[in-house]
């Protein structure tokens, strides 16, 4: 296929610059495949879409405030990184711009208890950087870094944690599992009480998620790798919930890409499992494991969207796409869902 068959056109207005005040007001489309029918709702109303037998499976994954600005120690040109990557205790992957200021054996100040050295160099451009500090990294990171929001949001974050799932635990990504960010405490428990379990999963968002499709003919692209865990109870829980005729449904891509990749690497069995996936799921691919999906409106020719069209088809997805602009969707991370029964 090719990388214009998912492209659209989208009005600069519709794209969210801010969350919205209360996370389950935004909007919800609803698509059922079965009846090929779509619903506008609000998102509080995916309760109206679940039954007791249902298993919800969540990325527990928590965003770093991993945008750090510094200064080339031998000429004080500036430089900004994006923490991608932890490969060792100081050593981490990152995106650097711009590129020329970190050649290796470039060495960068942050503040005073933070500096580092670049090291090595990986595929597509990306850095290896080695860091020296004092005092605890995760607090010097806290103090001196920015919330990785996409660069077409130009507003302002007010509040970091509106850029975090409620349930976010595991501190590791570079970008936050949007479809996650519409649930509230009080919603979790409205859904648990109903008789759906909820289990969690972890996949550390990082340039694979994001970075765009540059080949023309998509199945020529290659993902870059992403850390990912299945705890022994989330995976009992799936095989479960499969073998007594109940669904899974994953909340956002990046659960959906950890179930699948485990279930591809164990022969259609989800099991605990830590590693890393460059699973890329497009229009053609056999699903194992998900039943039903939760996720935003995705960036045009995006790996996300090509993920979302292989669930149902490329043209219902993207004749959805249009009805949700012609409803006047709030689209990307900070906009409306879509779920796919």
């Amino acid at each position: 296929m090719n990388k214009a068959d998912f492209y659209y056109d989208l009005p600069d207005e519709l794209i969210a610059q801010c969350p919205l005040e209360k996370r389950d007001n935004s909007r919800l489309m609803v698509i059922n495949r079965e009846r090929q029918s779509i619903e506008d709702r609000n998102f509080y109303d995916i309760v109206d879409y679940l039954k007791p037998g249902d298993l919800m499976v969540m990325n527990n994954t928590k965003v770093l405030p991993g945008r750090l600005f510094g200064t080339r120690e031998d000429t004080g040109g500036k430089v900004e990184i994006l923490l991608l990557r932890h490969l060792s205790e100081k050593d981490w992957e990152i995106m650097v711009k711009p590129g020329k200021r970190a050649k290796v054996g470039a060495r960068i100040v942050f503040s005073e208890a933070l500096k580092g050295e670049i090291t090595g160099t990986t595929e597509g451009g990306l850095r290896i950087i080695s860091f020296e500090y004092q005092g605890v990294f995760e607090e010097i990171i806290d103090a001196i870094g920015l919330m990785p929001v996409p660069p077409y949001i130009h507003e302002t974050l007010k509040d970091n944690n509106r850029y975090q799932t409620v349930y976010a635990k595991r501190e590791g990504s570079a970008a936050a599992p949007t479809a996650g960010l519409h649930f509230t405490p009080d919603l979790i428990e409205k859904i648990e009480n109903m008789g759906v379990e909820i289990v969690e999963v972890t996949l550390h968002v990082g340039i694979g998620t994001f970075r765009p499709v540059k080949c023309e003919v998509i199945e020529e692209h290659h993902m870059h790798e992403e850390y990912y865990e299945v705890s022994e109870k989330t995976a009992k829980a799936i095989m479960r919930t499969k073998a007594n005729g109940g669904r899974v449904i994953a909340v956002g891509t990046t659960s959906v890409r950890t179930l699948e990749s485990n279930a591809k690497l164990h022969d259609g069995v989800v099991r605990a499992y830590t590693g890393m996936t460059d699973i890329f799921i497009y229009p053609g691919y056999e699903w194992e494991i998900v039943d039903a999906m939760i996720t935003n409106f995705h960036l045009p020719e995006s790996t996300l969207l090509m993920l979302v069209a292989a669930f149902y088809n490329r043209d219902a997805i993207m004749a959805a796409y249009q009805t949700a602009i012609d409803w006047k969707y709030r689209f990307f991370s900070f906009g409306d869902a879509l779920f796919i029964e």
